[in-house]
């Protein structure tokens, strides 16, 4: 009786595999792993265990998604200047004052290191303005939070 039950769980566990087929890219994201089981994955918990736990051991999804390899997609909104996230990182608090008075120095260094045309910035930096609330939502925000949040804004 309980070898009837362990075959048939275990029967039941690899035939389930077949019924989630396509769950995998949801269930396991994109990285190394899914790139390297991409055609042998059946859809089956042991591929997408495997996928995940590649993705996982080597830390690569981050560096796909960054990048836009690995068969991710890379966020609209990714930070490609790194100035301008330290800057952010360094200078938040006379940011937040700029954002909210709707110019300064701060606020004009940041519109040159995102490229913000001169012509462009007034408006720019009244949409920031009136949208102080929604970059710097619970006063804990992270620098990388607030200049994905200004870089949309701003778009």
């Amino acid at each position: 009786m309980k070898r009837t039950l362990v075959v048939s769980l275990a029967v039941l566990v690899l035939t389930a595999g077949a019924a989630f087929a396509g769950q995998a890219d949801k269930n396991c994201g994109c990285g190394l792993g899914t790139i390297l089981w991409e055609g042998k994955a059946d859809g089956s918990v042991i591929s997408q265990s495997l996928q995940a736990t590649t993705n996982g051991t080597f830390g690569n999804q981050t560096f796909g998604i960054t990048s836009g390899t690995l068969g991710c997609e890379q966020p609209a909104n990714i930070i490609k200047n790194d100035r301008a996230l330290a800057f952010t990182r360094d200078n938040l608090d006379l940011l937040a004052r700029d954002i909210a008075a709707g110019n300064g120095e701060t606020l004009e260094t940041l519109a040159e290191l995102l490229e913000i045309p001169a012509a462009d910035r007034g408006e720019a930096f009244s949409r920031l303005q009136n949208n102080f609330n929604n970059i710097f939502i619970n006063g804990e925000d992270s620098s990388a939070e607030v200049i994905d949040r200004i870089i949309t804004i701003v778009g």
